[in-house]
């Protein structure tokens, strides 16, 4: 097996992070420190720091050069970073040692990797962003068409009240609005550049750091910190805690999904299921299972990243690589999860038969809370409590339909409207409605 599925030939089908892929790979990532260098250079330019000739030239060489990340490996290896081979190898590149000496002038190492990191993890909030609007779009159809359509709701795994599927559909759909909601405050305060130097102090930037800071951050259009966040990681931490509640979000609907095809229930029917090696009536709820399954390693890995924010003194080595390790998958866990549940949501169809063989089965007992509150009416409420116990267990030890007893022992309620199933959906239908209606917004539908 791959060290990553996400780059794997084999599985990368099975999980596919898509541009977001691309954006995590070794050439993303030099390309990305290269942008960085040469921004940080145009900005030095424009204040002095450096001479305006030899920024000049700086931007056009981050601009023309391709390093192969291989003949970086081995400097990377022994100095643990990889900028100081990049920025050596920019040099040679650059053939002009006037221009060359002043490359990376007064940055250090997580300077140019956490801001070159900055720019990747923005487009991937977009990849993410477009998929999840699409999953939305095709959840909010779903809920709007189906907004009265009455279904079993389950807690404990067992029958509790009617609700309806359109409900069960903005269940899944509400945690992704408000997280979509969250993301243009998040890019704000969280897409940060980083230029403070060896120690976090900026000194050998002089006197004009925290200007050349904030031309910085306007020269790649990402936000100035107005500080060193050199081992306070709340940037990266508040932007993958994002993520992992995208991939939690979607693994819920990925649980319900598998619960929903089991055999027996069946009540929705899945677009492009997977077919077994060997059992040609199966049809495995593969992108629900996979689901389910990123979700599980993005909590995993998050919990992990929280350990490595305990960083000491200025920078701390063990921490940065712990986080290495374990930011890359969680960025493409959460891409990954995105590009499944737009295709899965889009494939999603409700068996409203097996919804309503499902409402009819139990002996009519799913109704049991409708008729005590219907019994309390008309006497205390303990009192109308017990009755319905009284009926339910006569109901199981008769095989009789609650329904029919409640008619027998209670004539003058309206029984027909107490079991039906789509007269006790309560607000399902309208909060179905309103889900629909505030996803439309939020994609820019209306």
């Amino acid at each position: 097996m791959a060290g990553s599925v996400f780059d794997s030939q084999l599985y990368g089908d099975l999980f596919p992070a898509g541009d977001a892929a691309r954006l995590f790979s070794d050439s993303a990532e030099i390309r990305a420190m290269l942008l960085v260098e040469g921004a940080l250079a145009k900005a030095q330019g424009a204040a002095g720091v450096i001479p305006a000739d030899s920024a000049a030239a700086i931007q056009r060489a981050v601009m023309e050069v391709a390093l192969d990340p291989g003949a970086l490996r081995k400097a990377t290896g022994q100095n643990g970073v990889p900028v100081p081979a990049l920025v050596a190898a920019l040099r040679s590149e650059m053939n002009a040692p006037e221009h060359a000496q002043y490359v990376h002038w007064g940055a250090t190492s997580q300077d140019i990797m956490d801001t070159g990191l900055m720019l990747r993890l923005r487009q991937v909030l977009t990849a993410v962003e477009i998929d999840l609007k699409a999953a939305l779009t095709a959840l909010a159809r779903l809920a709007k068409d189906h907004a009265g359509l009455p279904m079993p709701a389950r807690t404990y795994g067992q029958h509790a009240t009617p609700t309806s599927f359109g409900a069960v559909v903005s269940a899944w759909g509400a945690p992704l609005i408000a997280l979509l909601e969250e993301l243009p405050a998040l890019r704000q305060s969280c897409l940060l550049v980083s230029l403070s130097g060896a120690a976090g102090t900026a000194g050998a930037l002089g006197p004009e750091a925290p200007q050349i800071r904030t031309a910085l951050a306007e020269g790649l259009s990402l936000g100035d910190p107005g500080r060193s966040w050199h081992s306070d990681r709340t940037p990266v931490l508040r932007l993958t805690d994002w993520l992992v509640r995208v991939n939690l979000a979607l693994g819920k609907m990925g649980e319900d999904c598998i619960a929903l095809v089991q055999t027996g229930i069946q009540e929705i029917r899945l677009g492009g299921a997977g077919a077994s090696s060997t059992m040609p009536q199966k049809q495995n709820p593969v992108a629900p299972s996979a689901l389910v399954a990123l979700a599980r390693q993005g909590s995993g890995l998050l919990s992990v990243l929280h350990g490595a924010a305990m960083q000491q003194h200025q920078r701390d080595g063990a921490a940065w690589f712990t986080e290495w390790m374990c930011l890359p998958q969680i960025v493409l866990g959460a891409a990954s999860a995105a590009a499944m549940a737009k295709d899965l949501s889009a494939g999603i169809t409700p068996n409203a038969d097996a919804m309503g063989a499902a409402l009819a089965s139990g002996l009519d007992m799913i109704h049991a809370e409708a008729l005590s509150f219907a019994l309390a009416a008309t006497m205390p409420r303990p009192e109308a409590q017990a009755a319905v116990k009284k009926l339910c267990l006569e109901a199981n030890e008769t095989a009789t339909p609650l329904s029919i007893l409640t008619a027998r022992t209670f004539a003058d309620l309206d029984t027909e409207a107490l079991f039906d199933p789509a007269r006790q959906l309560g607000h399902a239908p309208a909060e179905a409605l309103r889900f629909a209606e505030k996803a439309a917004e939020i994609c820019g539908q209306n």
